[in-house]
């Protein structure tokens, strides 16, 4: 054997990654069709059109990645199906701000149907970078059955799904209290808002013989309803129901005492008014009691008529105003200047929330299903329960239940364009639900579904249902549902939910939570901070597979790591590492046929039991989805137990007269460089691969393939692990 030319070069990363990728491509290896053994699926969670992919994505392709070639070698028939999210509220969001920045114009200098285009134009470039970023990352993914959640089989499903949830009396429209973004002037989910502290007044205002406190007086005007606590001894002598006269903002009203045990006496003199218009807490207060509402601000952030002088004015330029008048009107006792409050904001677009009743759609969480004697909280739940979906690490099982618990009714309207338009259609009086137009006559209800509707379907609507069903036989439920800790209840939930609901199975057997990278400041990276890292530039700089192995490396379940570059540089040292033992196994054994061990000595049978344990330690680390441990093992005996140490010994063995004890040595070398190779590819796929495609004995199959080294003794010379 002579050592191939290529061997000779350093490694060169920029000249192997695409070449190799395309290989793989036309090898057809990435279509489970071509592969066989049992099946393992993976959905890949599908990243927003919205951008290019982060660092954050990068983790996530490099996980699934492992475990899709991972099972590959094991030989099953391992389908990774990829696809993107049209996010709708992100994306018209994105697509309104540049919109503005560049012309100066909103959605509404175009009609519907021309601002649609708009979006579709940017959401079809950012599909493709976000293609090309997948594709540098090395993801063997089935591209033949790639998935879009606004594409037509996804958009059948979608109004499948709504129909059947419609006749089941599980979705309905009413008047409840939503989030209301009024810098986008759309609902929001629970899901999407993001709290943010600040310190700000906490006023006591005298209400009549009580005290009460608020971050927000500017929401009081209609505050007709005084509530505190059954048990609350301070005001035992008021009954409920009684009548008070209090002197208030703009003048005298009448107010009724409310006794109710959802107030927390704790808080500020644990007697409050209610907003049942504007606060969540308030409107299930006031439902409870049938109870008025009156809306004080509009759906602007812009104050009513009820507000009286102050009407027309924005919420934040009208406080001090309201401030000064209860000052002046010796209704204001005492401001805490130190008070810190929680802002709920849109964190899909940024807009203050302002809850709102609303007449919106939304899933009954607390009905029974037609047939299954089970609500759909019981659905979400129970399979985590019963043990029937595995949540890693297992911790996270608490905070979901605890999310369970506390679920409310979901609002799955928005009051965008960009999106699933609700399936539903009216005529005068009447109402037609269904996954066509009913026809001429018939005007469609103009609001678009919530995004985490039809990613819902994801594990089932790509495999086809409801129409093509051959690959949801063979594929469903898929094996992992692999994704970032902070989105478990965005979309696994819904997960659970919609395919329990709909297809009376699971959707997953296992959910894999990775931990989010932060900056080296341990910041949450974002682009308002200025500090996100682009997966391209990295690769660039120091390879694919350097920055694979540096994600994983340490990596641990639903824990969060630190970004580090120095940590990716030393990953491609360990790349050049790997070219540099190849070349050296390769220079030295020319002369040998790779084949079976002549005669064992106790030294030779010492190395190789040292590295059956390490492949059946990996093994049992891959199996068991400890990545991190199977990388740091790997990393570690190559480069120093069997670089720095065996081969460093090998060096004068090679040189001695003894041809027994050679020919040991270099079946030795030739078969761990064999192994490493293949227990290296999950996560370094593309050195793995150049090197293999320089070994004489792998006969031009490639490395992608080849069977995993597991450490079990086959009772074969050659396969002797």
């Amino acid at each position: 054997m002579k050592v191939p030319e290529k061997l000779l070069k350093p490694y060169d990363p920029k000249a192997t990654e695409e070449r190799i990728y395309e290989l793989w491509e036309r090898s057809g290896f990435f279509n489970p069709d071509n592969l066989k053994g049992e099946p393992f699926t993976i959905i890949m969670p599908p990243p927003n059109v919205t951008g290019i992919l982060s660092i954050g994505h990068a983790l996530m392709l490099t996980i699934e990645d492992i475990m899709i070639r991972y099972q590959r070698m094991r030989g099953k028939k391992a389908l990774w199906l990829p696809g993107t999210d049209h996010a709708a509220i992100a994306t018209q969001a994105k697509v309104e701000a540049d919109l503005y920045k560049k012309e100066g114009k909103t959605r509404h200098d175009f009609s519907r149907e021309e601002f649609l285009k708009i979006v579709e134009k940017f959401a079809e470039e950012s599909h493709d970078t976000i293609v090309r970023q997948t594709k540098r990352m090395g993801a063997s993914a089935d591209w033949s059955r790639e998935a879009y959640t606004l594409d037509e089989p996804r958009t059948l499903a979608v109004r499948t799904a709504f129909k059947k949830m419609y006749d089941d009396g599980i979705i309905y429209r009413g008047y409840r209290i939503v989030n209301w973004d009024p810098k986008l002037q759309t609902t929001v989910s629970d899901d999407e808002i993001e709290w943010q502290e600040e310190k700000t007044p906490l006023y006591y205002l005298k209400y009549g013989p009580f005290t009460i406190a608020t971050a927000r007086p500017e929401t009081k005007f209609g505050d007709k309803y005084v509530v505190m606590h059954p048990a609350d001894k301070r005001y035992e002598k008021y009954n409920h129901g009684d009548k008070i006269e209090v002197e208030w903002i703009n003048g005298p009203i009448t107010a009724t005492v409310i006794k109710d045990e959802g107030i927390d006496m704790e808080f500020g003199t644990g007697a409050m008014t209610i907003t049942p218009a504007h606060d969540t807490a308030d409107f299930e207060i006031a439902e409870r009691h049938h109870l008025d509402s009156e809306q004080i601000i509009s759906e602007k952030g812009l104050l009513l008529p009820i507000a009286g002088e102050f009407a027309g004015e924005h919420i934040k330029k009208a406080r001090p105003k309201i401030v000064e008048k209860l000052k002046q009107k010796g209704l204001l006792e005492r401001a805490d200047e130190n008070y810190l409050h929680r802002i709920a904001t849109n964190s899909r677009g940024g807009g203050t929330i302002e809850p709102q009743i609303k007449l919106q759609w939304f899933v009954n969480v607390n009905k029974e299903v037609p047939g299954r004697n089970k609500t759909l909280k019981d659905l979400i739940r129970d399979p985590v329960a019963e043990g029937k979906i595995k949540i890693i690490p297992e911790h996270f099982q608490k905070t979901y239940f605890h999310w369970i618990d506390n679920l409310r009714d979901w609002c799955i309207s928005r009051q965008i364009w960009y999106g699933h338009r609700i399936p539903v259609w009216y005529r005068d009086k009447e109402i037609f639900c269904g996954t066509e137009s009913p026809g001429s006559g018939w005007t469609q209800d103009p609001d678009t579904l919530d995004t985490w509707f039809s990613s819902g379907l994801w594990t089932f609507s790509t495999l086809g249902w409801p129409e093509d069903t051959k690959d949801l036989k063979t594929f469903h439920p898929t094996d992992v549902l692999e994704t970032g800790y902070d989105i478990i209840f965005f979309w696994v939930a819904r997960m659970i939910l919609m395919t329990t609901y709909l297809l009376g199975d699971i959707p997953f057997r296992t959910v894999y939570l990775h931990g989010l990278i932060r900056a080296p400041d341990r910041q949450k990276m974002s682009k308002s901070k200025g500090n996100i890292i682009d997966p391209l530039v990295v690769i660039e700089k120091f390879g694919t597979d350097a920055l694979r192995m540096a994600l994983v490396f340490g990596s641990t379940p639903g824990t969060d790591q630190l970004w580090a570059e120095d940590k990716v540089r030393g990953m491609k040292n360990f790349a050049n590492k790997l070219w540099n033992i190849a070349r050296f196994v390769l220079e030295n054994t020319e002369d040998e046929e790779y084949e079976g061990f002549p005669d064992k000595n106790k030294y030779d049978q010492a190395l190789r039991e040292e590295r059956r344990e390490l492949l059946k330690d990996a093994t049992s680390d891959m199996e068991n989805f400890r990545f991190y441990l199977a990388a740091e093992k790997l990393y570690h005996y190559v480069w120093h137990r069997f670089a720095d140490e065996i081969i460093e010994e090998s060096k004068e063995i090679l040189k001695s007269e003894n041809k027994e004890e050679k020919t040991r040595r270099k079946k030795f070398l030739m078969h761990t460089l064999d192994y490493m190779l293949k227990a290296l590819h999950p996560f370094m796929p593309f050195v793995t691969e150049e090197i293999w495609s320089t070994i004489p004995w792998s006969k031009n199959e490639l490395l992608i393939i080849q069977p995993w080294p597991h450490g079990e003794a086959q009772g074969k010379p050659h396969d002797d692990n």
